[in-house]
């Protein structure tokens, strides 16, 4: 089936399909967390190195980036798809594995294929989806990567408790198993599983339109907005419950309940998104999105007590800031070659920078002993987003006014 034929005929399917495999995109990640205590008991390892199985993933995004494009080259859009579920199903199994070793080995598998589905998945939306339903699908595509850390984290712990903490973390590769299965039956198993031959080159076509990527400017703004809202993210997410414990006295469960709001407003910041965008355009959603991340750190310096509002505020607008930064690079991007380069390029600026900012906060605050100048760096990652993405919103806007006048 080619994509011009799945556009016309099945573009629902394309959107449940990309939800089904964005589902194990996030999740197993956050697996571990949940039953992180048990994993420290059994494998006999500190804090430190329990962390790695949290943290090792999202170094992963940022530089196996490289990798990831190569794979995508050689192998094919739809066959990278099938080794992203296939490597998180091993990865999966692996991380399950008696012994310390066999965790981070398996860490390591699962990152490096996320690292390609990241990639990846943008240039399946660029390529199978109607122009007037990709800022919808990336909306979909965004809540997809929440509901699956959510399921995750609200599931492992029970299953834990009923079957130990190797099954439990061993039972979300169901997902992966269910998710390839939805795939092959999409584009069926020979294009799932060959690589794609590469398109022989027709001597009377017109030239290829000039693709930039590490040489605009454009592609650079992306990616240090994307910077801002990830670190923005993983800052935020990081340090969340402590902040409330120390500022509004909660304990430990209740500050874990309410920190949980931020992930579950995402969902629906992600599929709000699209009607801004039908609306406002990049430009006008990046500044709507902006206004509504800062309430987060300023709503935590100035009124903490007030965490629900700001939680479901900044929620949605994480939520909403990720789907809208992919929707500019889809609309940037002149060829799937081209779409999968800007999304390498700007998924590892953006996860470089974010790998540092649970222990860039940590510093801060051990150094000064106050939350409210962590909470300022948190609120510069805002900033940086907002007006960055307004800058290279303006400039990709422009660039496909000219290709439409070509």
């Amino acid at each position: 089936m080619t994509a011009a034929r799945i556009r016309s005929a099945s573009p629902w399917i394309v959107i449940l399909v990309v939800a089904i495999v964005s589902l194990n995109l996030r999740g197993p990640v956050v697996a571990i967390a949940p039953v992180v205590d048990e994993v420290q008991s059994e494998l006999g390892i500190d804090a430190g190195t329990a962390g790695l199985l949290t943290s090792l993933p999202i170094l992963c995004f940022s530089l196996l980036v490289p990798l990831a494009l190569l794979v995508i080259r050689r192998a094919g859009i739809d066959a990278a798809v099938t080794i992203t579920l296939v490597g998180v199903g091993i990865g999966t199994a692996v991380r399950s594995v008696d012994g310390v070793g066999w965790a981070i080995t398996g860490t390591v598998i699962i990152g490096a294929a996320i690292t390609i589905g990241n990639v990846v998945v943008p240039v399946v939306i660029r390529r199978d989806v109607p122009p007037e339903r990709v800022s919808l699908t990336t909306g979909v595509y965004t809540s997809a990567l929440n509901v699956g850390s959510a399921i995750t984290s609200l599931g492992t712990a029970p299953l834990a408790e009923a079957f130990g903490w190797q099954l439990a973390v061993l039972a979300w590769a169901l997902l992966a198993v269910a998710a390839l299965l939805a795939w092959l039956l999409y584009v069926g198993p020979r294009r799932a599983l060959a690589p794609a031959a590469r398109p022989a080159r027709d001597p009377s076509a017109q030239p290829p339109v000039r693709a930039r990527t590490w040489g605009s400017l454009t592609v650079i703004m992306v990616g240090i907005a994307f910077s801002g809202q990830a670190f923005a993210y993983y800052a935020t997410t990081a340090w969340v419950p402590t902040i409330l414990r120390d500022e509004t006295g909660l304990d430990t469960v209740s500050a874990g309940a309410s920190a949980s709001l931020f992930q579950l407003a995402a969902v629906i910041g992600s599929l709000l998104t699209p009607l801004l965008l039908a609306r406002i355009r990049p430009l006008g959603t990046f500044v709507v999105l902006g206004a509504l991340w800062s309430t987060v750190p300023l709503g935590l310096m100035l009124a903490p007590e007030l965490w629900t509002l700001w939680g479901v505020l900044g929620g949605a607008a994480q939520g909403g800031g990720f789907t809208t930064v992919f929707v500019v690079i889809v609309s940037f991007a002149v060829s799937d070659k081209h779409a999968a380069a800007l999304s390498g390029i700007v998924q590892g600026i953006g996860y470089a920078v974010a790998a540092t900012a649970p222990a860039v906060l940590g510093f801060t605050h051990d150094v000064t002993g106050v939350w409210s100048t962590p909470l300022l760096l948190v609120l510069g990652a805002v900033l940086t987003f907002t007006g960055l993405g307004v800058a290279s919103a303006v400039r990709a806007a422009r660039a496909a006014r000219r290709r439409g006048s070509a």
